[in-house]
Order: C-alpha cells, then structure tokens, then sequence
C-alpha cells in the first residue's frame, strides 16, 4: 500500500514536469500501445476496404502488429528484450485475436459498422492485454509497478 505522503510527493513531481509520466509503466505502454494500435487498425481497415473478411483482416492485422509490438512492449515498457518470451506474447495476442473477433462480431450483430466496432474494441484489447503481458509474459509484481 502507498503511503499518502509517497502519493502526494509523485503528484507533485509529475505536475512540475509532465514528462515525468513517462516513468509510469502503463503510461509508457498506452504510448506504445497506441502506436501499435494505430498501426493495425490502419491494416485492418485497409484489409476490410480491399474486400477482405474483418475476422482474417483483425488475423492478419495483429500479426503484424505483434511483430513490432513484441520488441517495443518488451524493451521500452517493461525493459525485457528476452526473445524467449516471444511465444507467451504470441498467446496473449491469440487470446486477444479471439476477444476481438468476438467484440467486432457482437457489434455487427446490433448494428454498428465494421470500421467503427474496430475502434470500439481496440482500447478495452488494450487493457486486457497490458495486464496479460504485465502478469503472465513478462511476469511483473506489485512491487515493480513503476
């Protein structure tokens, strides 16, 4: 648990400098994340606009994505660049292909567009997969939060 004079003195230190967030681990993986993110939306809706189906469009789009994603989650966010680990990154990224396909079609069921129901479960993908990858790839604890 944090202390209240720890949690004051980091805001503090972080409204002084905002780049100061940048030490914070998940600011860090929104920044990377977000990149990632608009990478493979931007294949995914090419993908789509060229005919192809929206659940091998997602396939394909986040394979390329994890490609880049594993080396720059890996060193920029949790300072890993374990090769290794590259297989229990490819699995969050398969759970994350499958929770995807299932949001995109649950949102085509009701109604919303291909295009948009990509945006609409790209940040909840998000989430899911930094705690996946906090905790399962590169096994972070409580204590190494930052």
């Amino acid at each position: 648990m944090l202390k209240y004079s720890y949690v004051c003195s980091m805001n503090t230190k972080y409204l002084k400098n905002p780049f100061k967030l940048l030490e914070l681990r998940f600011i860090r993986y929104l920044f990377v994340g977000a990149l990632n993110t608009l990478f493979s939306l931007c294949i995914y809706w090419i993908l789509v606009f060229l005919g192809v189906h929206y659940s091998l469009a997602v396939f394909i789009s986040n394979t390329l994505g994890v490609l880049f994603n594993f080396k720059t989650t890996g060193k920029l966010v949790f300072s890993n660049s374990n090769n290794n680990l590259i297989f229990k990154f490819f699995l969050v990224y398969v759970v994350i292909y499958l929770l995807s396909v299932a949001g995109i079609k649950l949102l085509l069921y009701i109604g919303t567009d291909k295009y948009s129901s990509a945006v609409i479960v790209a940040l909840p993908m998000a989430v899911i997969s930094f705690f996946f990858h906090k905790y399962f790839v590169f096994k972070l604890h409580e204590h190494e939060n930052r």
